[in-house]
């Protein structure tokens, strides 16, 4: 009975653990999940002019899809390190981002 149980810890000790993410990577993967529960596109693109607003003016390469977007992706993180260094609660929901640049 004792061999099983040792057994067990053996192959526990030898499982790869958990690789736990950085504060910031969880927080932009949680604000493109409620990011994609309100919006269907990115809700920084134009439909009628095709532009993106972040990067204000320049046409929008993939068409208002955010769905990992590299300069979505970026803005968020951008966000996170704004709202860390002044020392500001992070907003638990994509609309409670403040739009200010």
């Amino acid at each position: 009975m004792t061999s099983k149980i040792e057994d067990m810890l053996e192959k526990y000790a030898k499982a790869p653990k958990e690789a736990k993410k950085d504060p910031k990577t969880a927080w932009v993967e949680r604000m493109m999940r409620s990011a994609k529960k309100y919006y269907k596109r990115c809700p920084y693109f134009d439909h009628k002019t095709k532009i993106c607003f972040i990067t204000l003016g320049e046409k929008c390469t993939r068409e208002g899809k955010f769905d990992g977007c590299p300069i979505f992706l970026d803005f968020l993180r951008k966000k996170y390190d704004e709202y860390t260094s002044k020392g500001r609660p992070l907003p638990t929901d994509f609309l409670d981002i403040s739009v200010t640049f």
